[in-house]
């Protein structure tokens, strides 16, 4: 699609982007993505807008998200294409990551099994499929941090927690760090900065749910980084850390 400003037609969309016009009638029909406009009789008509919104679409259905919470996200909070693009690049990194520990635990499986086939009568160990299993199982879940916390505050806390709010919880820390990585430039005493930091805050208060033994908690994971393991990645850059630190302390300041 060269001319971002012609409107196209359902047809020339699908054409052009390779999405079906079955599932671009049916976005339409769920209100996931409804065209710009029409013509005198009736038909579709998309441009540029309906361009990065499905693109936006497409990434998120990619990463794993369904239909219904893809258009929750997009109508709770519009997305730029910058900040779109750098949230999907986070999600996809993540995944990534996990897809490749994934393999390498695979891979020493398997050349477990190579060294049981030499050694004639030796077992295959059984903890290199275990690797496997817990790998696949942990997924997003990073639990060598619960050492940090008191643990029957976490059991407590688990007891409130489900994968539903988990995953409501991870699409908005996603949005959040996409958002501020890419206002990291701002005046943190700007509205919009201290918008931002209120966010944060939320999701954090959200997490800790005001129980001091969980903020103390929290405090200890944040305060012993050199000793976390080598393959976790930190979601947010020390610029996006210093950013909200300095926003902070500017609202208090007011």
């Amino acid at each position: 699609m060269n001319q971002l400003d012609k409107m196209y037609r359902v047809s020339e969309f699908a054409e052009a982007t390779g999405v079906t016009v079955r599932a671009l009638h049916h976005y339409d029909r769920m209100g996931l993505l409804k065209p710009s406009g029409r013509t005198g009789s009736g038909y579709r008509l998309y441009g540029r807008a309906d361009l990065e919104r499905l693109q936006q679409i497409v990434a998120l259905k990619f990463v794993g998200f369904p239909l219904n919470q893809i258009k929750d996200l997009l109508e709770r909070r519009p997305l730029g294409v910058r900040t779109a693009l750098r949230m999907q690049r986070m999600v996809i990194a993540e995944r990534v990551d996990q897809l490749r520990r994934a393999l390498t635990a695979i891979d020493a499986a398997e050349a477990n099994i190579a060294e049981a086939n030499i050694m004639e009568g030796r077992e295959l160990d059984a903890s290199s499929l275990n690797k496997i299993i817990e790998v696949m199982e942990m997924s997003n879940d990073a639990k060598w941090v619960e050492k940090y916390y008191d643990q029957a505050a976490i059991a407590e806390h688990k007891q409130q927690w489900n994968p539903a709010m988990q995953e409501q919880v991870t699409r908005e820390w996603t949005e959040l760090i996409a958002e501020v990585e890419s206002s990291v430039h701002e005046d943190p005493s700007g509205p919009h900065a201290q918008e931002l930091a209120g966010r944060w805050n939320e999701l954090v208060g959200r997490f800790t749910q005001g129980k001091p033994e969980i903020e103390a908690g929290l405090k200890k994971l944040y305060a012993d980084q050199k000793n976390w393991p080598a393959d976790f990645k930190r979601p947010y850059s020390d610029a996006a850390c210093a950013f909200i630190a300095k926003a902070n302390e500017s609202g208090r300041k007011k």
